[in-house]
């Protein structure tokens, strides 16, 4: 397929790309038809049939993918007539171009484009994904080093920090740090944490916040006091897991979030020296 005529194409179908309000990305299927070169919308529902019938199969709800919708479309006479139609997800759109007519050179393109779309959305989320266990990772190892410094300031050494955590974890997986180290194969050298998902180091986050606040609202000045009130909050903190059916000790590890941090900013510096990068 010639430069020029890939260009046209992908112009053509990003033009058609609207959002809903709440930013979800579709097309209109009267637009998708003409887009792929269909000429009559009866012929182009036989392919909509099919996609429905794939989307089914592969687990997905086809009212998700395409719902339906009427709009008004403009008449010879000057006059309107409402017609229907069907919003299409990206997703939607792929499946479609998958069972259309592939000598056709709209669905040839169609059937890359979409494919190339989506795989573009599942890395941003998965970026996004792993920006946000980063972030998780720093925020508890700030909110440690204050909890820390909350141990010195009113015990007067912050010796007991390493024991006061571990009994922390002991209350939140019901099993020792050491032991969820040898479960999760962490390194002797490296914290539990940085094999954590992220919902564990929100929830390890959350109540060391809680024990700070405590700690400092009711002057707590006894590694036996402040360890106590630790060991309440990450069990409180467990209890909630379980209700909503996480069992921490049952998760599985995540990647050495410092493996991920690296990535992250690889392809950060990355992005600054190539911009063209980023549509790879």
């Amino acid at each position: 397929m010639k430069t020029e005529i890939i260009h046209s194409l992908t112009t053509n179908f990003e033009a058609h790309a609207q959002r809903t309000a709440q930013g979800v990305e579709f097309w209109l299927a009267r637009d998708i038809q003409h887009l792929l070169g269909y000429a009559k919308w009866e012929n182009f529902l036989n392919v909509l049939n099919k996609a429905k019938t794939a989307c089914e199969v592969s687990g997905h709800v086809i009212e998700n993918h395409f719902p339906d919708v009427r709009k008004m479309v403009d008449l010879g006479s000057g006059s309107q007539r409402e017609v229907d139609d069907l919003m299409l997800t990206r997703y939607a759109c792929y499946l479609i171009a998958q069972n259309g007519d592939p000598r056709k050179s709209e669905i040839a393109f169609a059937q890359t484009y979409f494919a190339v779309q989506t795989r573009k959305a599942e890395l941003i989320e998965q970026r996004l994904l792993e920006a946000e266990r980063v972030t998780a990772r720093k925020k508890l190892t700030e909110t440690e080093k204050e909890l820390s410094a909350v141990i010195y300031e009113q015990t007067g050494g912050n010796q007991d920090f390493a024991l006061i955590r571990s009994k922390g974890d002991h209350a939140l997986f019901g099993k020792t740090t050491q032991a969820m180290k040898a479960q999760w194969q962490v390194p002797d050298n490296r914290p539990l944490a940085d094999f954590a998902p992220t919902i564990i180091l929100k929830a390890k986050d959350f109540a060391a916040e809680i024990t700070i606040f405590n700690a400092r609202q009711h002057q707590m000045d006894s590694e036996a006091v402040i360890s106590k009130e630790h060991v309440t909050n990450n069990q409180a903190v467990r209890d909630t897991l379980l209700q909503r059916g996480i069992r921490p000790e049952s998760l599985p590890p995540s990647e050495d979030v410092k493996k991920v941090e690296r990535r992250l900013s690889a392809a950060d510096k990355k992005a600054l020296k190539k911009p063209d990068a980023l549509d790879s």
